[in-house]
């Protein structure tokens, strides 16, 4: 593609690596931008332009947001250095952090004000799927901006749901998701230790319950984790109090009860008080094992 339908991609964490590195898979010219360095230089050596920001950054026509939180999201596109005042009228940013749906649209607003476009498109499949550009994407915004995604939308991902023409629809539905991601890892490792307490070891847990109907993505996911005692961080535990606190709190604004979030919500929270908030999420098990006495695969 041209200098005039250049993309980048901030944040090249596991989820904007695979990413960044489907769009250069799709022929797209791709810049790829990380406050660590390391990454940056990994991405250019693999084909990735190179920088600097300053000299890229007009000729960007699609800027994919894929960081942590609401408040990197903003410092990327508002902050110091951010890309939004620096993109051309009519250019495109497509934002994939789980964030509240009203920070989504505050973000629209901003970047309509800039004369650029803004895709609400928070995004589910694990660092495989981002990898492989077999995504689902859960977008609104309007339809000048799913046009102006659309090489990009169409590089990452295997669905792209389009559901609504504003900010906000999007990042609503991902608070289900996350909902239900999150109950389901912690329940995993509630049953998977349940069951070694009963003589079920991890490895027959998942032979058996993957197919059964306690069966969940997240279980067939993240269960291998913990029988292989390999905790290296796909998705973080410290992931989780951030997105279920999102849904918690867009629960409490909607006058809605959601007990059972909640009650995952503090399991992590002694994860994270355990000193496990940077390994991979399936850690959550050992809330439970050190509860119980038990010792997990890889563990004395």
């Amino acid at each position: 593609m041209s200098d005039q339908q250049s993309v980048a991609v901030f944040g090249l964490g596991a989820m904007g690596y695979g990413m960044a590195s489907s769009l250069l898979r799709a022929g797209i010219e791709t810049h790829g931008f990380d406050i660590v360095s390391e990454q940056m230089e990994k991405f250019q050596s693999e084909g990735g332009k190179p920088g600097p920001l300053e000299d890229a950054a007009n000729a960007i026509s699609i800027a994919v947001v894929c960081v942590l939180n609401a408040a990197q999201t903003e410092d990327v596109m508002f902050g110091a250095k951010g890309i939004v005042p620096m993109m051309k009228n009519g250019s495109v940013v497509i934002a994939c952090a789980t964030v509240p749906p009203e920070f989504a649209k505050d973000m629209e607003k901003r970047c309509i004000e800039q004369g650029v476009h803004y895709l609400d498109a928070p995004i589910s499949g694990g660092a495989a799927k981002a990898a492989s550009g077999e995504l689902s994407i859960m977008a609104s915004g309007t339809k000048e901006a799913f046009a102006t995604a659309k090489p990009a939308l169409d590089a990452c991902a295997q669905n792209v749901f389009e559901l609504g023409d504003a900010a906000g629809a999007g990042s609503a539905m991902k608070a289900v998701n996350q909902l239900l991601a999150g109950v389901h890892i912690a329940t995993m490792a509630e049953a998977l230790t349940f069951g070694m307490t009963q003589g079920v070891t991890p490895d027959k847990f998942i032979e058996v319950i993957s197919q059964c109907a306690g069966s969940s993505w997240m279980l067939e996911n993240r269960a291998p984790h913990v029988a292989k005692g390999d905790y290296t961080p796909l998705s973080q535990i410290n992931i989780w109090p951030k997105d279920l606190g999102i849904v918690l709190d867009v629960a409490k604004t909607a006058g809605f009860s959601a007990p059972i979030t909640a009650a995952a919500l503090q399991q992590y929270m002694v994860a994270v008080g355990m000193g496990l908030g940077r390994e991979d999420d399936a850690a959550i098990a050992k809330v439970y094992a050190r509860n119980a006495g038990l010792d997990l695969p890889g563990e004395k």
